[in-house]
């Protein structure tokens, strides 16, 4: 993928990691379209950034997603890159007598419908662009789950699988798939406190790092993933997958 030169979409824009990506890419010079649910953040970074497009999109509205595709083809015919990155994220107690289910259905029709949507939707567009790339946020913990978000891991393992079928039925056409597997990183997805967690890596250094990995085209299998992540992304071939879980699932 370049990181120079794009005309790139990027779903779940408008904060968290996918804000930070949409900045870098800014700042690169690509033209950058970024979408959400929340008018007020389209709103806010498309006046701190300008040259930011801010497109509101309802996922989980075919008709929604429809009506962005339709005027991203008349207005940036030259889109060359899609991010699908919107993603949500909940703990379940299912154990628990509140446990409904809700939830995990939320995440799934986001994380996993919304990038199926959003794929298909914008594929056509990228058919047969120069340097035309699809680029989906998964997770690390796709590979070894954290039984607390079971649902969540799960999406992310799904779309782990997923990828690497699209990026097979792609291999012939000039499509590059690629896909990011995050560590635990300070943002806002599971609230205020995994904002403010100093567990959690510095959402800028993250971003510097995976804008170094792209530049450098260092993404193995098409996956793109920091050192750090490496041992649960080999876990069960590595025959630590037990020792793994247990560490990150005690007691």
């Amino acid at each position: 993928m370049k990181t120079t030169g794009n005309t790139l979409l990027i779903t779940g824009g408008s904060s968290g990691i996918g804000r930070a990506f949409a900045e870098a890419f800014h700042d690169r010079g690509n033209r950058v379209i970024v979408t959400g649910r929340r008018q007020a953040l389209l709103d806010e970074i498309a006046a701190r950034r300008p040259g930011i497009v801010g497109l509101p999109l309802e996922l989980g509205d075919p008709a929604s997603v429809a009506r962005v595709a339709a005027e991203v083809r008349e207005r940036f015919p030259e889109l060359n890159a899609l991010i699908a990155n919107a993603g949500i994220s909940r703990p379940e107690d299912l154990a628990g007598n509140r446990w409904d289910g809700l939830d995990a259905e939320a995440i799934v029709a986001t994380n996993v419908i919304g990038v199926v949507r959003a794929t298909a939707a914008f594929l056509p567009s990228l058919k047969g662009k120069p340097d035309a790339t699809i680029l989906a946020t998964g997770s690390a913990l796709a590979f070894v789950p954290l039984a607390s978000f079971p649902a969540y891991c799960a999406s992310k393992a799904f779309l782990h699988s997923w990828l690497v079928s699209l990026r097979h039925q792609l291999r012939k056409l000039p499509v590059e798939v690629l896909e990011l597997s995050p560590p635990y990183v300070r943002t806002a997805l599971t609230g205020a406190q995994q904002a403010a967690d100093a567990r959690a890596m510095p959402l800028d250094e993250y971003v510097a790092q995976v804008m170094h990995k792209l530049e450098r085209g260092d993404h193995p299998r098409g996956e793109i993933l920091l050192d750090r992540d490496q041992a649960r992304r080999w876990a069960e071939r590595d025959g630590t997958y037990d020792a793994l879980f247990a560490a990150m699932n005690p007691g």
